[in-house]
């Protein structure tokens, strides 16, 4: 077993607002899994799309970031720089429900809101 314990600076790189911290945890608790894993992808026409996958376990070079009591996300670290300061929401718009990403970095959302573009520092 290895003992070593990961830590990051709890600056909160990534938020959740309460309502999607609910949400999260009863997904979490259904799946078995231990928590989230946070990552982006070229997808598009913008640029980048999120990537959120339940985990049984963090890959060895994931950041750990505690969003609230029984939810653990796990940040890419290649996708860090675009997600820094992204609030996760969870809303409910008419019979449907979503997650949302709101973060300060993203500068163009294609019309059909698949995917998003950053300002050049955030994602280089």
């Amino acid at each position: 077993m290895n003992d070593t314990v990961l830590t990051f600076d709890p600056a909160a790189p990534v938020r959740a607002t309460d309502v999607a911290l609910r949400h999260l945890r009863e997904r979490i608790a259904t799946a078995g899994a231990v928590g989230l894993r946070l990552g982006v992808r070229e997808s598009g026409c913008t640029g980048y799309k999120y990537v959120l996958d339940l985990v049984g376990a963090a890959q060895t070079d994931d950041l750990p970031v505690a969003l609230g009591e029984g939810v653990t996300l796990w940040v890419d670290p290649d996708a860090l720089p675009i997600v820094r300061g992204t609030t996760i929401d969870y809303v409910r718009e008419g019979v449907n429900s979503v997650l949302r990403f709101v973060n300060p970095n993203a500068q163009d959302y294609c019309g059909c809101g698949e995917s998003f573009n950053v300002a050049t520092e955030a994602g280089g």
